[in-house]
């Protein structure tokens, strides 16, 4: 590597960092002065708390990271390639998306309960969010999320084990749908002090393809079932909104995801699928939130 390349590295993890930094602090240094001047109800300022706290433990998290790939042997080693731990790239965006989920969901309550002490909620919406026809559909928003959280972070095992590399091409994986058993289940990866071939879900490369694709496409199909289910049902403007954002959202990380592989993921694409995760994951928030009961 070229001074030059190390360069250009180096400012974007001290880019990184300073974000990070004056993200904490925006976060931080208000809720404070806001929850002295008693500007905060006591659930507001839990909900401030437990984000600092977890922003801490990100930038933990992210020092952690960082350091299991400094390892003084393999620099040593011409020609090789340090690499972080995917597991410990997987904790970091986990904690990362668990933030701004407080954010989004923190902000979003205080714009109701706005709303609500002002009495300028509309009635007949309440009335819509809180009918026992909307029951199942709240209750299937919320794991829908948990499935897309889920399909998130095993991403975040794929970038980290350099997966998307392996198969490049969709819909199939070589010659087939599904890759040789003895790929997929390699004795490679087995430790002798447990012995189990699991290892291979989080740290065989194609394994961890196989399992992305997996869960990408149950989360689009369920995506698309939900929506199509929530077309029969009576829903406010809001909520009816935010079904069809998540609809238009999967269909399109699910496009970002097929041309990531096949163009054996430039880095414009790479960031574009990342991007797609978090616009996926805020549309069902704001599902969740729109179908949240109204108390009256």
């Amino acid at each position: 590597m070229e001074i030059e390349d190390f360069k250009g590295i180096f400012y974007w993890e001290w880019g990184h960092r300073m974000i990070g930094r004056f993200i904490g602090m925006s976060i931080l240094l208000p809720g404070i002065y806001f929850a002295r001047r008693g500007y905060m109800t006591k659930s507001v300022q839990k909900q401030v708390l437990f984000i600092a706290s977890v922003m801490g433990f990100q930038g933990f998290m992210g020092w952690f990271m960082v350091k299991s790939g400094l390892n003084e042997a393999l620099m040593k080693e011409v020609g090789a390639v340090p690499r972080v731990s995917q597991y410990r790239l997987t904790a970091h965006l986990c904690t990362a998306f668990i933030i701004y989920a407080g954010a989004i969901f923190s902000a979003a309550g205080i714009l109701r309960n706005d709303k609500l002490a002002k009495g300028t909620y509309p009635k007949h919406v309440a009335d819509m969010i809180n009918s026992p026809v909307l029951k199942q559909l709240r209750k299937y928003s919320h794991w829908l999320g948990g499935l897309i959280f889920i399909t998130v972070l095993s991403g975040g095992i794929v970038a980290g084990l350099d997966a998307g590399l392996i198969y490049t091409e969709y819909p199939k994986m070589g010659e087939g749908y599904i890759p040789p058993k003895n790929e997929l289940w390699s004795d490679h990866y087995v430790k002798p002090q447990d012995k189990g071939k699991w290892r291979n879900l989080l740290e065989n490369p194609v394994t961890a393809q196989f399992d992305h694709r997996t869960l990408a496409e149950f989360t689009a199909l369920c995506t698309t079932g939900f929506w199509l289910y929530s077309r029969r049902l009576p829903l406010p403007p809001n909520a009816r909104a935010a079904c069809n954002a998540m609809m238009l959202a999967a269909a399109t990380q699910i496009t970002l995801g097929i041309c990531t592989l096949i163009y054996m993921v430039p880095i414009s694409l790479g960031a574009a699928h990342q991007a797609g995760a978090l616009a996926l994951l805020t549309s069902n928030f704001w599902v969740i939130h729109a179908l949240r009961k109204v108390p009256l």
